[in-house]
């Protein structure tokens, strides 16, 4: 199995709902972002997929969120704008543009800061 990540930032504000403590209150992150993709078999030039494929992708669902206040973006109008509701969001754009024969994204972190991740990824990575 072979995986590439790449990494990308995006700035936004949001406040969480149903949640007792200061981040209820409008606050914002530099968010960073990191896209897996895997796969078992590499192209004839070596490459599983190329990077600026993935960054481009990435980027796209990014340009939705940046520098916007997420509680008002769809769909996180409607849904809670926690790190662990943008991973999956995230996992399904990504995954839903670059998943080819053979690639996945298998997992999508996401940091609202240096020392806290979220992460979204399916178990069933083979379809099994």
């Amino acid at each position: 199995m072979y995986e590439l990540t790449i990494k990308a930032t995006f700035s936004a504000a949001h406040s969480l709902r149903d949640y007792e403590g200061p981040c209820s209150r409008l606050h914002g992150h530099n968010w960073v972002v990191e896209v897996v993709v895997s796969g078992t078999e590499l192209q004839p030039n070596g490459i599983l997929m190329d990077f600026t494929d993935v960054k481009k992708v990435t980027s796209e669902a990014l340009s939705r969120l940046d520098h916007t206040n997420l509680n008002e973006t769809p769909p996180f109008d409607k849904i809670n704008p926690t790190s662990e509701n943008l991973a999956r969001w995230l996992y399904e754009y990504v995954g839903g543009r670059v998943n080819a024969s053979g690639l996945k994204v298998t997992r999508v972190n996401v940091r609202e800061a240096e020392t806290s991740c979220a992460s979204y990824f399916e178990d069933n990575i083979e379809g099994k």
